[in-house]
């Protein structure tokens, strides 16, 4: 590829772009932190990347101006909820904008937590420090140095690809 085919301005649709993207199927978590005022914030993330092993260091991409993205910003900390194959309601509700979502699943914050911990939903959460962040276009990627890891099932997946939601391994009724 020559340096000038990098530089040309894209002339993919962001439908187009969905599209490719939905064939590349991800986990599903969803990113919660907790607001200056105290409240919880939440939102469905199926762009999470592991960065480095030492130190610990993972990326999640959020919505530019998302209420969540804010509450990541200004706390300086976030939880990154994995969710099991049996949470796709949750998943789904994260990220419908449901101002009352988080009274609609059980979750806990302890003092120790960097969001909001989804304790029916999730197999695995990871409670993060912002270490990095960056603008692209209309999402930012926060960089997050691992300060717990916390195992709450067994790691039976929820993926998301083609625009749906599926277990891994498939089970029977998927």
């Amino acid at each position: 590829m020559t340096d000038s085919a990098i530089r040309t301005p894209a002339a993919v649709s962001p439908d187009e772009f969905r599209t490719l993207m939905s064939g590349f199927p991800t986990g599903v978590s969803v990113v919660t932190a907790t607001d200056p005022e105290g409240a919880p914030r939440g939102m469905t993330c199926s762009s999470v990347c592991s960065v480095s092993l030492d130190p610990p260091v993972l990326l999640v991409c959020l919505r530019y101006e998302s209420p969540t993205l804010d509450a990541v910003l200004r706390s300086g900390a976030f939880a990154v909820n994995l969710l099991h194959a049996g949470a796709r309601e949750s998943a789904e509700l994260f990220a419908s904008g449901n101002p009352h979502r988080f009274k609609l699943v059980p979750w806990e914050c302890d003092k120790e937590a960097a969001g909001p911990h989804l304790v029916a939903d999730a197999h695995t959460v990871t409670d993060c420090e912002v270490v990095l962040t960056q603008r692209m276009g209309d999402h930012v990627t926060v960089y997050g140095e691992a300060r717990r890891v916390i195992r709450r099932a067994e790691p039976w997946p929820l993926l998301y690809g083609l625009r749906q939601f599926h277990a891994w391994p498939p089970r029977p009724e998927d």
